[in-house]
């Protein structure tokens, strides 16, 4: 078990608290990558096609005898339709050869047991700081990992305050990569605008804080009930620089699933 340091709102030494077992869990970047890839099926749209998409054309054969193929064309004459093959696939305006379905599975299903494994896998490596800076992340050598900070934080509700507390906790280098940037091929309306995802913060009440969730460039809040692959570890690469706070700390000792599986894992 290790002990961590529980930091202040201004970047102060509070207390110590022991981290939960779930941050012993070891590394599986293997079973991330699955779970994230399944859970994010759940995110698709289904889609189709009309069925009689490229048909609705008086297309007819002209039979042989005229030394040209009997694939049905288009009826009538003088105008540029006309004689042109229509009505099958691989042709100008023909119907697609295999169309997708919207009855068609697109969602993927994925173990309990397999599921939280990631999970926790993933929450032990927000401890890891070879693997935040292999993300992109840029935080200083001597920074503590997990950050852990006082109940304080829950209680924020404007977007500037929170902003001066990660500034606090020595964060301002991670915070300029959220910039939002612009593809340079398009300039409609400003569209296709992206920002590179900073500090997630994980807290035990986000009654108040919930609600500055993607208020900031790049900075994401959740609650420890709802937290899922998705946010630790996106696009199926942890590991992000994650915030605690101690409420949330003390739902990951409660929870005896994950001990559960810890003790498995170690008497295999």
């Amino acid at each position: 078990m290790s002990i961590i340091n529980i930091l202040e709102m201004d970047g102060t030494n509070k207390s110590t608290v022991t981290l939960p077992a779930v941050f012993q869990t070891p590394y599986r970047p293997d079973v991330i990558q699955k779970v994230y890839n399944h859970l994010n099926s759940y995110t698709f749209q289904r889609q189709g096609r009309y069925p009689a998409a490229g048909q609705m054309v008086s297309a007819e054969s002209r039979n042989t005898g005229l030394g040209i193929a009997r694939i049905a064309r288009a009826r009538g004459e003088g105008f540029p339709r006309a004689g042109q093959a229509a009505g099958v696939a691989s042709v100008r305006h023909g119907r697609l050869a295999h169309p997708p379905v919207s009855w068609k599975n697109i969602y993927k299903k994925v173990n309990k047991k397999e599921k939280l494994l990631a999970l926790c896998s993933a929450i032990a490596a927000t401890t890891n700081g070879e693997l935040i800076k292999r993300r992109g992340h840029k935080i200083k050598d001597n920074l503590q990992l997990p950050i852990v900070i006082s109940n304080e934080i829950e209680s924020i509700v404007k977007s500037k305050d929170l902003e001066k507390v990660l500034l606090k906790l020595g964060l301002e280098d991670d915070l300029k990569r959220t910039f939002i940037r612009r593809n340079k091929s398009v300039h409609k309306n400003g569209t296709n605008r992206r920002s590179a995802l900073s500090v997630l913060i994980i807290v035990g009440n986000d009654e108040k804080i919930g609600r500055l969730n993607n208020s900031l460039p790049g900075i994401t809040v959740k609650s420890v009930k709802f937290i899922s692959v998705l946010d630790l570890a996106p696009g199926s690469k942890p590991a992000r620089l994650t915030i605690y706070s101690e409420n949330a700390i003390n739902e990951l000792t409660n929870l005896k699933s994950i001990s559960n599986i810890i003790s498995e894992m170690k008497a295999q």
